[in-house]
């Protein structure tokens, strides 16, 4: 396993801070380069992970990559083109695509309150599906042309355990997600001739700085030395899951939905 990744480039969507900057750090641990992403330079400060994204930027560099930082509103497509030309300029094109972007985040910046299906508002309900849903698909359409066209690459979308069973509150969030599995599958019906596989993971509750800080958490599912799977993941152990399908020993896995939840959703689909 030790680099396996040598020569790889990765872009993560949402890596400054939280699940995404495990996903990019696993990644740059295994040798791929990375092109690192948040909405500003210093949105990594929101729940105190790191000052701001050139901090975080230092901290890829020490595996002994080259990396490279981008910010910008996934949902929007200028931004996205932006960044695109910027990680291409500085890395070249990019072998590994994460798309983790997004979360429970409506428009003022928090969660949605209301959360519920009745009565979430308007302006949450396009907030949310552009973070979650036409964010994962302006960044995909972007980066991976260029896979197509060398006849490899991976992709992995991050969905979520709420994307497979009904869930109230956060209706508007967990749908999102279902969309983000499905259309994982298609898009890997899409390129089933393409060389480039596409793949998504399923989290479920997992110890980032901002799932502690915007819930009331169970301290006993805080212990991840229990012996008991009802408890919270540790974000290395949904990394992993990233870097598994990203690599050279997943290289026939493609159209497939991992869940890392510890069985929290028992059932297919």
């Amino acid at each position: 396993m030790a680099r396996e990744l040598s020569g790889k480039i990765a872009f993560v969507t949402g890596s400054g801070r939280g699940l995404g900057n495990t996903m990019a750090r696993k990644l740059a641990e295994l040798g791929a380069d990375v092109a690192i992403h948040d909405l500003s330079w210093e949105a990594t400060a929101k729940y105190g992970e790191a000052a701001n994204l050139g901090e975080v930027a230092k901290e890829m560099e020490s595996f002994g990559v080259r990396t490279v930082a981008v910010i910008g509103n996934i949902g929007d497509p200028a931004a996205v083109a932006s960044m695109k030309q910027e990680i291409e300029a500085r890395l070249g094109e990019v072998d590994i695509l994460v798309n983790c972007a997004g979360g429970d985040i409506g428009a003022a910046g928090g969660k949605p309150n209301p959360n519920t299906a009745l009565d979430v508002s308007f302006e949450d309900i396009q907030v949310l599906t552009n973070n979650n849903l036409i964010g994962t698909m302006l960044v995909t359409q972007a980066f991976v042309p260029p896979m197509v066209k060398r006849g490899s690459g991976a992709v992995i979308n991050i969905a979520s355990a709420a994307a497979h069973m009904g869930c109230s509150p956060e209706v508007v969030y967990s749908t999102l997600k279902a969309a983000v599995v499905h259309y994982t599958r298609c898009l890997a019906k899409e390129l089933y001739d393409d060389g480039v596989r596409i793949n998504a993971v399923s989290p479920g509750p997992t110890k980032s700085a901002r799932f502690q800080a915007t819930r009331v958490t169970d301290p006993e599912k805080m212990d991840s030395a229990r012996r008991s799977f009802n408890r919270y993941a540790e974000p290395d152990e949904i990394a992993d899951a990233v870097a598994f399908l990203a690599g050279p020993r997943s290289k026939f896995i493609n159209g497939q939905v991992l869940r890392v939840d510890g069985g929290l959703t028992l059932f297919p689909g």
